[in-house]
Formats: C-alpha cells, sequence, structure tokens
C-alpha cells in the first residue's frame, strides 16, 4: 500500500471518528438540557422519556436513507451537509418555548445521529475487510461525545443556562463540519466510479438485500448494544438524581463514566472481532450483560423473617459504588458488542455496506427512542427504579437465546455431518 493512500487512510478514520465525537455529543444534548427542561415545564417521567428520545428517533430513521445517499453520492459531501443541517437546528433550539415546540425542535437535533450511518460507509471504503473490524471500532468511539455532554454540558449549563448549552454546541458543530470537508476527500470507490463512470446503483436494488432474516437479527443485537446504551446514556441523569438524591453535575460525571467505557472500549471489541471473531464477541456480550442487568434489575427490598420469638428483618439494596461498578462493566461489554455487530455487515454484504448497515443502525437507533419512553412509563405505573434494568434483561435474554439457537442452525445447514460447530465466515476471526 502506499504512503500516500496510507495517509488518506488515516485522515479520513480520524477526522471522522472526531466529527462523529461531535455529532453523538450534540445528539445526547437533551439528557443534560431536558433535566433543568422537564422541572421548567413540569414534566411527567413519560412525557420526559419521550422528550429525551425524540433526537434519537429522527437520527435513527434517517440511517437507513443516510446510508444509501452514501453509497451514491460520497461520505464526504452527505457528512458534511447533515453536520451543518445539525448545527442550524440546535441553535434555534433556543427558541422553543412549549413542550410542543421542543419535540419538534428536538426532531431537528436529532439529524446529527444519522451521522453514524455516513460515516460507517464512508470509513469502510477505505480499508480491506481484515482491519474493518478495528476501523469502525475506531470510527465508533466517537460514541464518547455522549460522555463530554454529560461531564462538559451541567458546568455551562449551571454556570450560563441551557440556552448556551445549545449555542455552543452548535457552533462547535458548524466548525467541525467546515474542517471535515476542507480536510478529507472522496472515497476511493467513489473516485473510482467517477474515473470509470459507473453509477452507483438505485435505491431499490441497494435495499434488496434488507429483506433477509438475518439483517434484522443484527438490528435486534444492535437494538440492544446500541439502542440501550444510548437509553441509558439519555436517562441515567435523571436516575442518579431519583435514586440517589445527587445534583445534576454530580450525576453527570456518573454517567459520563457509563458512557466513556461504552464508547472507547468499542475500539477493542473491533479489534477482538478481527482476531477472534464477532461470535465469541457477541456471546461475551450478552452473556455479561445478562448478569450486570439481572443485578440492577434488583430494587430496594425489605424483608422481614419470622423467628421463634421475634421477628427478623433486614434490607437489600444497591449502594452507589457497587451501581457504578456494574454500570462500568455493562457499558464495556456494550462497547463490545456495538463492534461485533458491524464487523458481520462488510463480510456478508460489501457493496451495500450504507443500506444495511444503515438499518442495522436504524433499528439500534429506535432502541434509544423508544427505551427511555418505555423507561418513563414503567416508572409512572410500576413506581419502581429498577424497572429499566428489568426490561433490558429481558431484552439482552431474547437477544442471546435467539443468537444462539441461529447460530446452530446455520452451522447445521452448512454441514450437516458434523456434530464439532463448523467454522462460518462472518462468525470466526481467522479459521483454525
Amino acid at each position: 500500500m502506499s504512503k500516500i493512500k496510507e495517509k488518506g487512510q488515516a485522515r479520513a478514520l480520524w477526522i471522522s471518528t472526531f466529527a462523529f465525537t461531535v455529532c453523538f455529543a450534540v445528539w445526547t444534548i437533551f439528557s443534560i438540557i431536558g433535566v433543568q427542561i422537564k422541572a421548567d415545564l413540569g414534566l411527567n417521567d413519560t412525557e420526559f422519556g419521550l422528550l429525551i428520545g425524540t433526537p434519537i428517533l429522527t437520527g435513527s430513521l434517517s440511517r437507513i436513507f443516510i446510508g444509501i445517499w452514501t453509497d451514491q453520492y460520497g461520505g464526504r459531501i452527505v457528512y458534511t451537509i447533515i453536520m451543518l443541517l445539525a448545527a442550524i437546528a440546535t441553535w434555534f433550539l433556543s427558541f422553543a418555548e412549549t413542550y410542543v415546540e421542543f419535540l419538534i425542535a428536538a426532531l431537528g437535533v436529532g439529524i446529527s445521529g444519522g451521522s453514524f450511518a455516513a460515516g460507517i460507509a464512508y470509513v469502510s471504503k477505505w480499508y480491506p475487510k481484515e482491519q474493518q473490524g478495528t476501523a469502525l471500532g475506531i470510527f465508533g468511539a466517537g460514541n464518547v461525545g455522549a460522555a463530554v455532554t454529560k461531564f462538559c454540558a451541567p458546568f455551562v449549563m449551571v454556570a450560563m443556562g441551557w440556552i448556551a448549552v445549545a449555542h455552543i454546541w452548535a457552533g462547535v458543530m458548524f466548525v467541525t463540519a467546515i474542517i471535515f470537508w476542507l480536510t478529507t476527500e472522496d472515497d476511493p470507490d467513489l473516485k473510482e466510479r467517477r474515473k470509470k463512470g459507473v453509477k452507483a446503483a438505485g435505491m431499490w436494488l441497494q435495499m434488496k438485500p434488507l429483506q433477509k432474516l438475518q439483517v434484522w437479527r443484527f438490528s435486534l443485537y444492535y437494538f440492544f448494544v446500541f439502542g440501550a446504551f444510548v437509553a441509558l446514556a439519555l436517562w441515567l441523569p435523571r436516575y442518579l438524581t431519583g435514586v440517589y438524591d445527587l445534583d445534576i453535575k454530580s450525576a453527570g460525571m456518573i454517567a459520563a463514566i457509563y458512557s466513556i467505557p461504552a464508547s472507547l472500549f468499542r475500539m477493542l471489541g473491533g479489534w477482538l472481532s478481527d482476531k477472534y471473531g464477532a461470535r465469541t464477541v457477541m456471546y461475551w456480550t450478552f452473556i455479561m450483560s445478562v448478569v450486570c442487568a439481572f443485578f440492577l434489575s434488583y430494587p430496594t427490598t425489605h424483608y422481614v423473617v419470622e423467628g421463634i420469638d421475634r421477628d427478623i428483618s433486614f434490607t437489600i439494596s444497591m449502594g452507589l459504588p457497587v451501581f457504578i461498578v456494574l454500570i462500568f462493566v455493562l457499558g464495556f461489554f456494550m462497547s463490545l458488542g456495538k463492534a461485533a455487530v458491524y464487523k458481520h455487515i462488510p463480510v456478508y454484504y460489501p457493496d451495500h455496506v450504507g443500506s444495511v448497515g444503515g438499518l442495522v443502525g436504524m433499528i439500534g437507533g429506535l432502541g434509544g427512542f423508544i427505551l427511555p419512553i418505555m423507561f418513563g412509563i414503567m416508572n409512572d405505573l410500576t413506581h419502581v427504579w429498577t424497572s429499566c434494568f428489568m426490561l433490558l434483561f429481558a431484552l439482552v435474554a431474547v437477544a442471546l437465546t435467539w443468537m444462539h439457537f441461529a447460530i446452530r442452525i446455520m452451522e447445521r445447514r452448512a454441514h450437516p455431518e458434523l456434530k464439532e460447530p463448523a467454522y462460518l465466515p462472518e462468525l470466526s476471526g481467522k479459521k483454525k
């Protein structure tokens, strides 16, 4: 590989990752300013869940179309337009006054989340298959933007108000869009198509692989590893202020402790997927997530045991230090899983990374929209704070079960004569 191409690879990867970090920081802005808006408007938990989840809706639904447009027109132009539109929407957020106006503004802010589909398709074009897991893992680490918002926004909001947060985040997004456009170039595949005068496949042809059940199975995985990550990133400040009576600054910093590993370790997940295979990483992810979600879902409970001559009472509850450790572990394994899911896509669908990656990203992002609303509804109905983790426990248990039996069926179909699990290209890093 020439030094010029290597330089282009590195620049495309790292600048795209930086841009995605900024986009993700904007995408999750309501996790912090939403707490103040909730207080100002007197919202209940269901209304709050809808407010913080609305940007996730736009960012999710737009991903499949953005992915297709990226395959057709190139990631550089699509990525830049997304950032400019998101910057404008975030700036005008400050003009909202009523709950409905905030929801409408949040829809505009949410376009920043669609940047993921553009970035995945753009970055993957620069790397061969054996390096795509690592490269896409590094790009996906831009999820750390959620931690940037959790850590920085509370201090800005306390000092200057939530409107200042919106204006500063919008300004940074606008500057990032300009830097990205000036420092990147079109991907090699797009250049080659232009040189040969070949047009990209039409939208309906790009969407043909979406008919396969396998794509929807990948989408369920991502609904948990990414959707639940976004949902918890949005919900944790509210959870911590409610359960542990923390102020917004302390809650934001603890939420960042969850967001950082659930973002940065995605790079490790990509490397592990290249080396040991996506199947192994997904099993690690789901098994450990089941364990963590089980303990996190256990509510504070008071027990009374009828003794021989007196009643014996005791309480089981989770202290803040234990909660932080468990949420850190959960975030870590979610991070590995996010990279492993996207390791599958370029292997199975090399010519449809935009459309397939866009659909998987859309379903995962919808988890970030649906789950906060469900968290709020379950709080209002059950009046149990840990009900959000009960829901996540059920979700990951279903994903683990489906994955295991789907893999066993695939293995038997591929090699019915073998009793031992067979090698499948998307599931293993290296054939042994």
